[in-house]
């Protein structure tokens, strides 16, 4: 038998398959979404609002670790005072709040 006998012999696929494959794939994106896509944009939300309301005297960590108070708020950065008389500047996308911040919101 040759190659082309095989391929005509073979049974055909079901039929009615195909409105099943797009209710697995319309489950599957609606999984994502509740899953990954829905958290990771509440919390960039959140982020957004504490950078928004970031205060003289909050403390706050940069992402490289550094600790400190808030000295002054700009437009797109923060003055931090990490010891006395020793500020540095960050930008306002590289600040967290401090785990003492964190910790005291949760009891709350």
């Amino acid at each position: 038998m040759n190659l082309l006998n095989i391929l005509l012999q073979a049974p055909a696929g079901q039929a009615g398959g195909g409105a099943s494959m797009w209710i697995m794939l319309l489950l599957m994106i609606v999984i994502f979404y509740v899953f990954m896509i829905r958290p990771q944009s509440k919390k960039a939300k959140e982020e957004r609002k504490f950078r928004d309301g970031l205060q003289k005297g909050d403390k706050v960590v940069t992402a490289g670790g550094i600790h400190g108070k808030v000295f002054e708020v700009k437009e797109s950065t923060i003055v931090i005072e990490v010891a006395n008389n020793v500020n540095i500047t960050v930008e306002k996308n590289f600040i967290q709040p401090s785990p003492e911040t964190v910790a005291a919101n949760q009891k709350k």
